[in-house]
């Protein structure tokens, strides 16, 4: 599962990954976000602080580039005295009433433009995943962790509504989600890696544009092709 390294070592295998969007378009695109989203923000802060105790943003470690561990930022959904699982379903009792909205429409995430501002994320890249879930000895994830990880990617849009996915799943979810979920997830960020330019990159954030305010144009996989995937590999 998790492993407790937190740096890549130089033995790791490298793949070469094609650049995308540059470094600092990213970071003029991000800051241009900020202010567009700045009164969304307020209102949201309002209704979250409204609806249950807490803080309005959530904060959490997620992996970065090169084994890099930074905090990512994003508008609280959930009960904030509550604990459990990584793995949230879209059934998960923890999520409030806004939050629920939040999360259906993605704004939650919105607040990651600032970690796309300050270089611990991309545009576009594989979505940053919690430490405990990342396997530093596996070729994979070694692999993706080459590339600065993102708000969105072409299989992050295919995995657009990954909880209501996952609530369907019986049993452990958690193993689920290592076993059979991450790997069919690590298979598409590197098919997209070793092919993706700066104009793949705008092609998929119209993509991701399309997807939000029309969801039916992304829809996702079935548990059976997830499940089929991963029993061939």
């Amino acid at each position: 599962m998790g492993n407790k390294k937190t740096m890549i070592d130089n033995s790791t295998p490298t793949l070469e990954i094609r650049s995308g969007l540059p470094r600092p378009i990213e970071a003029i695109l991000a800051s241009i976000g900020l202010i567009l989203v700045a009164p969304f923000l307020a209102v949201a802060a309002i209704a979250i602080k409204a609806s249950s105790s807490g803080p309005v943003f959530f904060r959490q470690n997620r992996m970065g580039r090169k084994g890099r561990v930074f905090v990512m930022y994003k508008l609280r959904t959930m009960r904030a005295v509550e604990k459990g699982p990584q793995v949230t379903a879209g059934d998960d009792p923890r999520i409030t009433k806004v939050g629920r909205f939040l999360r259906k429409t993605k704004l939650d995430e919105l607040p990651e433009l600032w970690n796309i501002f300050k270089g611990d994320m991309s545009m576009i890249g594989p979505r940053p995943e919690v430490p405990q879930y990342v396997d530093l000895g596996d070729p994979m994830w070694r692999l993706v962790l080459e590339a600065r990880p993102g708000l969105t990617d072409p299989m992050t849009l295919r995995l657009r509504n990954e909880e209501e996915l996952m609530a369907q799943v019986t049993g452990d979810r958690e193993r689920f989600y290592i076993e059979t979920l991450s790997p069919f997830k690590l298979r598409g960020y590197l098919d997209y890696l070793q092919k993706r330019s700066w104009l793949t990159d705008i092609q998929v954030i119209c993509q991701t544009v399309v997807a939000v305010i029309f969801p039916s144009k992304a829809p996702p996989p079935t548990l059976e092709e997830i499940s089929c995937f991963t029993d061939s590999n």
